[in-house]
Protein backbone atom coordinates (compact mmCIF):
# COMPACT_ATOMS: atom_id res chain seq x y z
CA UNK A 1 0.00 0.00 0.00
CA UNK A 2 1.48 3.38 -1.40
CA UNK A 3 1.23 6.19 1.25
CA UNK A 4 1.39 10.11 0.19
CA UNK A 5 3.18 12.77 2.05
CA UNK A 6 0.56 15.42 1.14
CA UNK A 7 -3.02 14.53 0.42
CA UNK A 8 -4.08 15.96 -3.34
CA UNK A 9 -6.74 18.46 -1.43
CA UNK A 10 -4.36 19.79 1.08
CA UNK A 11 -2.51 20.45 -2.23
CA UNK A 12 -5.06 22.51 -3.66
CA UNK A 13 -5.43 24.37 -0.62
CA UNK A 14 -1.91 24.89 0.23
CA UNK A 15 -1.63 26.17 -3.55
CA UNK A 16 -4.46 28.59 -3.59
CA UNK A 17 -3.22 30.34 -0.38
CA UNK A 18 0.15 31.10 -2.13
CA UNK A 19 -1.39 32.13 -4.85
CA UNK A 20 -4.17 34.86 -2.86
CA UNK A 21 -1.05 35.81 -0.67
CA UNK A 22 1.12 36.82 -4.14
CA UNK A 23 -1.94 38.58 -5.57
CA UNK A 24 -2.34 40.44 -2.20
CA UNK A 25 1.37 41.35 -1.62
CA UNK A 26 1.57 43.10 -5.36
CA UNK A 27 -0.64 45.63 -4.84
CA UNK A 28 0.52 49.14 -3.65
CA UNK A 29 -2.10 51.05 -1.82
CA UNK A 30 -1.97 54.33 -0.09
CA UNK A 31 -1.98 52.68 3.55
CA UNK A 32 1.20 50.78 2.29
CA UNK A 33 2.88 53.75 0.64
CA UNK A 34 1.59 56.19 3.94
CA UNK A 35 3.48 53.42 6.29
CA UNK A 36 6.42 54.11 4.47
CA UNK A 37 6.67 57.48 4.78
CA UNK A 38 4.86 57.87 8.25
CA UNK A 39 6.79 61.18 8.82
CA UNK A 40 5.87 63.10 6.05
CA UNK A 41 2.71 62.44 5.91
CA UNK A 42 2.12 63.17 9.30
CA UNK A 43 3.10 66.84 8.54
CA UNK A 44 -0.12 67.64 6.10
CA UNK A 45 -3.39 68.68 7.47
CA UNK A 46 -6.26 66.37 8.13
CA UNK A 47 -7.90 67.10 4.83
CA UNK A 48 -4.66 66.44 3.07
CA UNK A 49 -4.30 63.40 4.86
CA UNK A 50 -8.24 61.92 4.63
CA UNK A 51 -8.03 62.49 0.46
CA UNK A 52 -4.52 60.54 0.73
CA UNK A 53 -5.77 57.35 2.20
CA UNK A 54 -9.17 57.66 0.05
CA UNK A 55 -6.71 57.36 -3.05
CA UNK A 56 -7.68 60.76 -3.95
CA UNK A 57 -5.80 63.94 -5.31
CA UNK A 58 -6.90 67.13 -5.38
CA UNK A 59 -5.66 70.52 -7.10
CA UNK A 60 -2.64 72.16 -5.39
CA UNK A 61 -0.57 68.72 -4.45
CA UNK A 62 2.55 68.21 -4.79
CA UNK A 63 4.22 65.44 -6.49
CA UNK A 64 4.65 63.45 -3.25
CA UNK A 65 1.29 63.88 -2.09
CA UNK A 66 0.11 62.46 -5.75
CA UNK A 67 2.22 59.38 -5.24
CA UNK A 68 1.03 58.57 -2.13
CA UNK A 69 -2.17 58.51 -2.83
CA UNK A 70 -2.07 57.04 -6.48
CA UNK A 71 1.14 55.52 -6.86
CA UNK A 72 4.12 55.78 -9.11
CA UNK A 73 2.46 56.88 -12.53
CA UNK A 74 2.55 54.28 -15.84
CA UNK A 75 3.98 57.07 -18.47
CA UNK A 76 5.38 60.34 -17.64
CA UNK A 77 5.39 63.44 -20.30
CA UNK A 78 6.30 67.09 -20.68
CA UNK A 79 4.80 69.79 -22.63
CA UNK A 80 6.66 73.06 -23.04
CA UNK A 81 5.06 75.96 -24.29
CA UNK A 82 5.64 79.77 -24.27
CA UNK A 83 3.67 79.60 -20.59
CA UNK A 84 6.30 77.41 -19.18
CA UNK A 85 6.31 73.33 -18.43
CA UNK A 86 3.24 71.29 -17.61
CA UNK A 87 4.44 68.05 -16.59
CA UNK A 88 1.65 65.46 -16.71
CA UNK A 89 1.40 61.97 -15.36
CA UNK A 90 -0.70 59.34 -16.57
CA UNK A 91 -2.24 55.82 -14.60
CA UNK A 92 -3.48 53.08 -16.63
CA UNK A 93 -6.42 51.19 -16.02
CA UNK A 94 -5.50 47.84 -15.13
CA UNK A 95 -7.59 45.03 -15.19
CA UNK A 96 -6.41 42.40 -13.49
CA UNK A 97 -7.71 38.54 -13.94
CA UNK A 98 -7.13 35.65 -11.63
CA UNK A 99 -7.06 32.14 -13.38
CA UNK A 100 -7.23 29.10 -11.77
CA UNK A 101 -7.24 25.28 -13.53
CA UNK A 102 -7.06 22.04 -12.15
CA UNK A 103 -6.29 18.25 -13.89
CA UNK A 104 -6.55 14.57 -13.42
CA UNK A 105 -4.74 12.07 -14.80
CA UNK A 106 -3.83 8.88 -15.38
CA UNK A 107 -0.41 7.31 -16.32
CA UNK A 108 1.61 4.40 -15.37
CA UNK A 109 -0.86 2.78 -12.91
CA UNK A 110 -0.24 6.25 -10.48
CA UNK A 111 -2.77 8.69 -10.31
CA UNK A 112 -1.89 12.16 -10.77
CA UNK A 113 -3.54 15.68 -9.93
CA UNK A 114 -1.97 19.01 -10.70
CA UNK A 115 -2.88 22.66 -10.07
CA UNK A 116 -2.04 25.52 -12.07
CA UNK A 117 -2.85 29.40 -10.94
CA UNK A 118 -2.02 32.61 -12.78
CA UNK A 119 -2.33 36.38 -13.27
CA UNK A 120 -2.88 38.60 -16.39
CA UNK A 121 -2.59 41.98 -16.44
CA UNK A 122 -4.14 43.91 -19.28
CA UNK A 123 -4.05 47.60 -19.85
CA UNK A 124 -7.66 48.91 -21.68
CA UNK A 125 -6.95 52.55 -21.24
CA UNK A 126 -6.09 55.74 -19.76
CA UNK A 127 -7.40 56.17 -16.07
CA UNK A 128 -6.22 59.28 -14.75
CA UNK A 129 -4.42 62.34 -15.99
CA UNK A 130 -2.47 64.66 -13.84
CA UNK A 131 -1.24 67.93 -14.70
CA UNK A 132 1.51 69.43 -12.73
CA UNK A 133 2.64 73.37 -13.19
CA UNK A 134 5.16 74.74 -11.16
CA UNK A 135 5.52 71.77 -9.05
CA UNK A 136 2.19 71.32 -7.88
CA UNK A 137 -1.34 69.84 -9.61
CA UNK A 138 -2.82 72.47 -11.69
CA UNK A 139 -5.50 70.18 -13.00
CA UNK A 140 -6.64 66.52 -13.15
CA UNK A 141 -8.53 64.10 -15.34
CA UNK A 142 -10.40 61.14 -14.38
CA UNK A 143 -11.87 58.61 -17.15
CA UNK A 144 -14.57 55.73 -16.52
CA UNK A 145 -14.05 52.17 -17.87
Amino acid sequence: MKKRAIGGWFRVVLILACGAGLLGGCQSTPERRIAKKEAVFSSWSAQTQAKIRGGQIEVGFTPQQVEMAKGKPDRVGRRTTKAGDRVEWVYLWNDSRFSLGFGLGLGRGNFEEAVDAGTEMSVAGVATRVFFTAGVVSAFEHYSQ
